[in-house]
């Protein structure tokens, strides 16, 4: 079986865990872990970046950073992971979801600009596939409003808007670290706070709420509980594995790039006969080729090709389920209808993408999916 995801171990990791344990420390906030932070804050011009358990602590980490509360209203895609929405919820905050662009899964800000009101307290657009959100107007409307930006860029490491990198245009970035993105740790995430001023309460709420980080710093002479906060530090073995994949950064992003692009080649005559859709990519963004996907006709012919992939030994998976339409929100939901999301929730098809993706097995793939539509298509 062909499997969606393979985990990328580079040959250095071992070596870097060993050594995490020969540091006589491997909690959080060891060596790798502050090496970690330190690259990503200066490749990506952030006055501060934190490690985190997962991409959906760091979501609960910004949401806290915003001192969203019970009557805030925050303005998200449908098309979604949960962890975008639950890290608001858990604040008490009115959920509003908006509706996807009609070519691409990712927020239309027309929709946001409709949807802002006097109570709106943050905006959280979701960059899906890597490819960014058009942010200068979801930006400028947050202004407007007085309200946050978070950016979910989960599956966005090293993408970029108009060159800038993406979870750097808002006021906070929450980066994904799990084993199906591009660069993983197995389970992880990262916080880019972007703005000096929210530096020292995101590390007091990162260290449980104590100014912990201040006291190793010699800045006081003794740390306790001065804020709300949790335990968000990750192991620094976690780190350990996270760094060789950042020394191998130049290498993923490549492999991932080939194949990408072997994959749109290939299907460009499907698309062009009218059997499916293919990834579009605006012209403001620089993507990372986290995923590739198709979006088919309707939800019946993915279901075939699903089980056509499956019995050719490929495992191909869809994405989100609408969130305004889940069996916890349905009910809460105000009744306006986002038929882009729902049609990407049932229509959309993600291919296998990873670093040791062979071509051979590649081929496999892209040779079961034109035989589904053969010469008169299903």
């Amino acid at each position: 079986m062909i499997p969606f995801n393979r985990p990328f171990l580079p040959e250095a990791a071992l070596g870097y865990i060993a050594e995490a344990y020969r540091s006589g420390k491997v909690s959080g906030d060891g060596v790798f872990t502050r090496r970690c932070e330190a690259f990503l804050a200066e490749r990506y011009g952030c006055p501060r970046t934190l490690l985190t358990t997962s991409c959906t602590a760091a979501l609960e980490l910004a949401a806290l950073l915003c001192r969203i509360e019970a009557g805030d209203e925050v303005i998200l895609p449908s098309f979604t992971f949960v962890s975008t929405a639950n890290a608001f919820a858990l604040r008490g905050a009115t959920l509003v979801f908006v509706d996807s662009l009609p070519d691409h899964p990712n927020i239309d800000p027309a929709r946001v600009a409709a949807a802002i009101t006097s109570r709106t307290k943050a905006i959280v657009p979701v960059h899906y596939a890597g490819v960014a959100v058009d942010m200068d107007p979801v930006v400028r409307l947050a202004r407007q409003a007085g309200a946050f930006v978070v950016e979910d860029a989960a599956q966005a490491i090293e993408a970029d808007y108009c060159g800038r990198p993406l979870g750097t245009l808002g006021d906070f970035g929450a980066f994904s670290f799990h084993e199906t993105k591009n660069i993983h740790c197995g389970e992880g995430g990262l916080l880019a706070v972007r703005s000096a001023e929210h530096v020292d309460r995101a590390e007091i709420l990162w260290e449980k709420g104590t100014n912990r980080r201040a006291f190793f710093r010699g800045e006081i002479d003794k740390y306790g509980w001065v804020d709300v906060g949790s335990s968000f530090l990750p192991s620094d073995i976690l780190a350990a594995v996270l760094w060789s994949q950042f020394e191998a950064l130049g290498e993923i992003k490549a492999r991932r790039f080939r194949l990408w692009e072997r994959y749109l080649e290939a299907f460009q005559p499907l698309q062009q006969a009218g059997w499916l859709e293919l990834p579009v990519i605006p012209a403001y963004a620089g993507h990372n080729a986290h995923c590739f996907y198709v979006v088919l006709a309707d939800e019946p012919t993915r279901a075939r090709l699903i089980g056509h992939l499956k019995a050719r030994g490929i495992l191909a998976v869809f994405h989100y389920q609408s969130l305004h339409a889940s069996a916890y929100f349905a009910d809460k939901h105000d009744g306006r209808p986002l038929p882009h999301a729902d049609r990407f929730s049932g229509c959309l098809l993600r291919l296998p993408l990873f670093h040791d993706f062979q071509d051979a097995e590649q081929d496999r793939v892209i040779d079961a999916v034109l035989d589904f539509f053969g010469p008169g298509g299903r």
